[in-house]
């Protein structure tokens, strides 16, 4: 009786791990078999990196918007503010709050890699870290917004802040008009992850959501 020939199928799921995942698994397994490192450390700071998304960001934006005395501090030194606000940041790393205002707009890129404030926004986007957007924000940087549905007028200055390994930046959005009687979460929820890179503007709000 011959065999019967078949292809068997494929575990579904299941993919060969890359480069990097070979690599970072690698480095762990040595730097914990050395001792230099345990591996309950390595699992709470990929806790604490889950934990950190733009709904953190959002949160600081929104205090910022409702109290002018951590407004004040945040735009002096970003990162003793925020610390204050309770996020810790890694070693040696600056975080410079830029405000946007009716005279001036900023965004932010990292034209050598995706250098991104992560402690309060967690991972950056995909578009973010792709060589078009990097590139062309600082050269066009209207047109790039344009892209993103964001017409900035001419009497308005577009400042366009390079992140690096040591400094980040995070964007201070202008607070939407007839938001006064919002609580902070209101006004949370009007602040995305973009409009904190500087790339949209902070939502408007529905006119049923004008209501405390």
């Amino acid at each position: 009786m011959s065999a019967h020939p078949h292809t068997p199928a494929p575990d579904a799921g299941i993919s060969m791990p890359g480069y990097y995942e070979i690599m970072e698994t690698a480095v762990r397994e040595l730097l914990i078999g050395k001792g230099l490192v345990r591996a309950d450390e390595i699992r709470r700071m990929l806790e604490v990196m889950d934990s950190r998304t733009p709904a953190l960001g959002a949160k600081i934006v929104a205090r910022a918007w409702v109290d002018p005395d951590f407004k004040a501090r945040l735009l002096a030194n970003g990162r003793a503010a925020l610390e204050e606000f309770g996020v810790d940041f890694f070693e040696g790393t600056q975080l410079i709050v830029l405000e946007n205002t009716d005279k001036v707009h900023n965004v932010i890129v990292c034209t050598l890699c995706s250098c991104y404030p992560r402690e309060v926004l967690g991972l950056p986007p995909d578009w973010y870290k792709l060589k078009p957007y990097r590139a062309r924000t600082v050269k066009e940087p209207r047109a790039v917004l344009a892209e993103f549905g964001t017409v900035i007028p001419e009497d308005v200055e577009i400042r366009v802040s390079d992140s690096t390994a040591m400094i980040r930046f995070l964007v201070l959005p202008q607070r939407p008009a007839n938001t006064e009687n919002f609580s902070e979460e209101q006004l949370a929820s009007l602040v995305t992850r973009d409009a904190m890179i500087g790339v949209v503007k902070a939502s408007e709000p529905r006119k049923k959501e004008n209501v405390r």
